[in-house]
């Protein structure tokens, strides 16, 4: 059986994370193998919660698997909590990516133009390290212009212009770059304007191909999201599937989990009921 290595944090409540990847990794064949970074009552989207960092385990827990002289065929790291977490990740790579290994990393630090509360100029410049090493990232459009040194306003200043999605996709092009290996970047819930409706979509972009795969905008967000997406791209591509293949199996497992979710106004902190719709990945 395949395996990927989960390293993210996992959460009580707030269905992100390791409780959003776990059951999507399992659901699609694959052995769910998470390194927590931290335990936490509920996601920290919530008012209060309590956290129980993981920092100094990490790299015992890493050590143990190596004994055990086992193989992944995909790593994912999501949510890191300080520059010293990517420095355990980077550790992690040296010991577990080898040539055949996909690394998918999601670059969480920021979303709508705000940092999250652990960014710091260090921190950014550790994930711009991690990033390079990955064949995949999935940053939103915030991270996405901090990781390339972008004017996040100035780019959703143009979101009504029929330019937009290229302006990303030369964005995104520019990282491609500095990329260490062939990499493909996702750029994640690009909100945009045409013919007076919202819409939110994703931007794939590699040397090969650039492709859009959008929807209408429900107008509300969910906890979580990003990572269920993140996921079913993570276990796709370590089935064989192509990114476009992977992009559309994401986008029909989550759309409709999200329109329900809009409909039912479920509190944004809580997540989707996206187990309902687990069978769509089988």
């Amino acid at each position: 059986m395949k395996k990927i290595a989960l390293i993210n944090d996992l959460s009580g409540f707030g269905k992100c994370s390791l409780t959003a990847a776990i059951p999507v990794i399992s659901v699609m064949g694959i052995q769910a193998c998470p390194l927590p970074t931290a335990v936490l009552s509920s996601q920290t989207g919530f008012k209060e919660y309590f956290c129980d960092d993981f920092t100094d385990r990490m790299k015992d827990i890493t050590d143990q698997w190596k004994k055990l002289d086992v193989n992944f065929d995909g790593i994912y790291s999501g949510y890191l909590a300080d520059s010293l977490q990517i420095e355990k990740v980077l550790y992690f790579l040296e010991q577990f990516q080898k040539k055949d290994t996909l690394y998918l990393a999601d670059p969480v630090m920021a979303d709508h133009g705000k940092p999250y509360g652990m960014f710091t100029e260090k921190f950014l410049q550790g994930m711009k390290v991690l990033t390079r090493k990955a064949n995949v990232l999935t940053p939103n459009l915030t991270e996405l212009c901090l990781l390339a040194d972008e004017d996040y306003e100035k780019m959703i200043g143009h979101c009504q212009e029929e330019d937009y999605i290229a302006r990303i996709q030369s964005v995104s092009e520019k990282l491609l770059a500095k990329a260490e290996g062939k990499q493909t970047i996702v750029v994640t819930g690009i909100l945009r304007k045409k013919t007076g409706q919202e819409y939110v979509g994703n931007l794939a972009v590699s040397a090969e191909e650039s492709f859009h795969i959008e929807n209408p905008y429900t107008g509300m967000g969910f906890s979580g999201t990003g990572d269920l997406f993140a996921s079913v791209i993570c276990g796709s591509l370590v089935k064989g599937l192509s990114i476009r293949e992977a992009m559309e199996k994401a986008t029909y497992f989550l759309q409709e989990a999200i329109e329900e979710a809009s409909k039912e106004n479920v509190s944004p902190c809580h997540g989707v009921h996206f187990e309902k719709y687990l069978s769509r990945l089988l």
